[in-house]
């Protein structure tokens, strides 16, 4: 990433802060455009997500088969509070160097999944629950040659669908989104209607 990490987590993460103060308890149960996960389960692997990617910041070991619930009371300013952490822990030059020994990827890429997690899951979770997402510009342009990296791999792990072809709307930042949803097999129009 030709950008910092930790200044491009910054400035993606108030953004799906907001999303997630956004959801209401009637929302838990909705459907999301991931299709294994109602919003509260996206919302746990998220909270999973921004809590391990602190650790494989550290170059430690994290576990990802537990299934916490961290849903409980104050959950959304627990999230905040973790999306926090997670910036600070990206924003040492040092956690970009080697390769992560959780993971066996070099740490640049493994800072890299963490930004698109956010970036790509606010979409998922604003949709879900009917509101507006406007990811940073400067993230969403740095994404699209990762996912260009991982997209084999995802696709054959199950992480991606298979992208999805659909018409490029105009104005750069709505484009530029456009594709990055594509490339994760998302439908930017979803949910689609009969």
């Amino acid at each position: 990433m030709s950008t910092q990490t930790s200044d491009l987590l910054a400035a993606a993460a108030p953004r799906t802060v907001e999303v997630v103060r956004g959801i209401s308890d009637d929302h838990l149960d909705l459907p999301t455009p991931c299709s294994d996960y109602l919003v509260r389960d996206l919302l746990n692997h998220l909270f999973q997500v921004v809590v391990n990617f602190q650790a494989l910041a550290k170059k430690r070991q994290v576990e990802w088969a537990e299934k916490p619930d961290h849903l409980g009371d104050g959950w959304r300013d627990r999230f905040e509070a973790e999306t926090g952490r997670l910036v600070a822990a990206w924003s040492d030059p040092s956690t970009l160097e080697g390769v992560s020994p959780g993971m066996g990827l070099p740490q640049s890429v493994v800072g890299g999944m963490v930004l698109l997690d956010l970036t790509v899951h606010g979409w998922d979770l604003a949709v879900a629950t009917g509101q507006s997402y406007h990811p940073a510009p400067e993230a969403v342009a740095e994404l699209h040659a990762l996912v260009e990296q991982l997209g084999p791999t995802a696709r054959k792990m199950g992480v991606f669908a298979e992208p999805v072809p659909l018409a490029t709307p105009t104005g750069a930042t709505t484009a530029e989104l456009t594709h990055l949803l594509t490339q994760t097999g998302r439908t930017p129009t979803w949910p689609q209607t009969p």
